[in-house]
């Protein structure tokens, strides 16, 4: 077995490009147990998203959570599935070929190619990869969807990425972002879609700033994510010009037994439904409209906070596809850019080519 991959064609004088590459978490390519399980199996199988001995999760994985959790989650997907699928893929394809637009009017002379791939399920990183390579990029910058770096999101990415390419014989340069939790315009986006909300809504009595949760173990291990969604929650608050008691910052998603981040929104909701109030959520550490918020939140939340005895519950959309965002996103692209700007030439591309066919280069 070949330990490196077979190289695309090459020939002499044809420009190189530059790939940008979006990754988002993933999504299972249906709403059914089958489909989920597969999903699940690799989502769950990442040594980062579950710290655990293999020897010890794997046992629990397969007997027990995949043979269990697949026909619930479906049922959840299937609430929020839409006439295109997953709502998290309709929405990470509309914002690539947006970029990609707004990047062709910014960036012109730019050789570019953007792309987008998902952790799990498909279009796999690995594939996305090849392709780019495939198109002569020999510059890849990964841009991985999650404002807040967490070893169990955007690392897993740049995993998957370094893994990928350790298996070309001509590897291209990649770049990365880490994360963009206090990027000005990703917070100036958040806030305005915010207003914007209000504008048409009215304001709530209180603001609930949810992020996905994590273990809380991996804080005690130095991971930073939480101290970033903190920082994304105070800006936002105070571009919204909001009192300390006008907003609260919170986790969900957390799952097993182990505590994790808190307070749990889940917990919060509850609390301020008692108090009869109306009680907005956003979601800031999704760019994307999803499961976690068009379910977790706007269904789950939204009858846990009515059930408690609350007044009035609303959830604020993600970014999705906003102009102000999707600018804010190409700026964020631009400025990790700098340095693979310079393009080459068509005359000095050409006198390369001659070079290379008189050295004995068949193309």
């Amino acid at each position: 077995m070949a330990r490196y991959a077979q190289e695309p064609p090459f020939s002499h004088g044809t420009a190189s490009r530059i790939g940008v590459l979006l990754v988002n978490l993933g999504t299972p390519d249906a709403p059914t147990p089958s489909a989920v399980r597969k999903y699940l199996r690799e989502f769950l199988s990442d040594p980062r998203v579950v710290e655990i001995p293999a020897i010890l999760w794997q046992p629990i994985l397969h007997l027990f959570v995949l043979t269990t959790r697949p026909k619930e989650s479906a049922r959840r997907y299937a609430q929020v599935w839409t006439g295109d699928g997953s709502p998290l893929r309709v929405h990470t394809q509309r914002q690539t070929t947006l970029l990609r637009g707004y990047l062709g009017e910014r960036a012109r002379d730019l050789p570019l190619t953007v792309d987008y791939a998902m952790r799990y399920g498909t279009p796999s990183i690995a594939q996305k990869l090849s392709e780019l390579k495939a198109q002569r990029c020999d510059r890849i910058l990964i841009v991985p969807l999650y404002p807040q770096y967490s070893a169990s999101t955007t690392a897993t990415v740049f995993d998957a990425a370094f893994s990928h390419i350790g298996k070309m014989r001509n590897q291209p340069a990649l770049r990365t972002v880490r994360s963009f939790h206090d990027h000005a315009g990703y917070i100036a986006a958040l806030a305005q879609s915010v207003r914007d909300y209000w504008m048409k809504n009215q304001r709530p009595d209180v603001l609930v700033i949810s992020f996905h949760g994590v273990p809380r173990r991996s804080l005690d291990k130095g991971d930073p994510y939480h101290c970033e969604c903190h920082k994304t929650g105070r800006l936002l608050a105070e571009a919204l010009g909001l009192r300390q008691e006008q907003y609260r910052i919170a986790f969900q998603s957390r799952f097993g037994r182990a505590e994790w981040l808190k307070p749990y929104t889940s917990e919060v909701l509850a609390e301020l439904g008692k108090q009869k109030t109306r009680v907005d959520v956003v979601c800031p550490g999704f760019v994307s409209d999803c499961l976690e918020t068009l379910e977790e939140i706007a269904i789950e939340g939204k009858g846990l906070f009515l059930s408690a005895g609350g007044r009035d519950f609303h959830a604020i959309p993600c970014l999705n596809e906003r102009g102000d965002w999707i600018h804010a996103l190409t700026d964020l692209v631009l400025s990790n850019l700098l340095g693979w700007t310079d393009a080459a030439t068509h005359e000095s591309l050409e006198k390369g080519r001659l070079r290379a066919l008189a050295m004995g280069s068949k193309s």
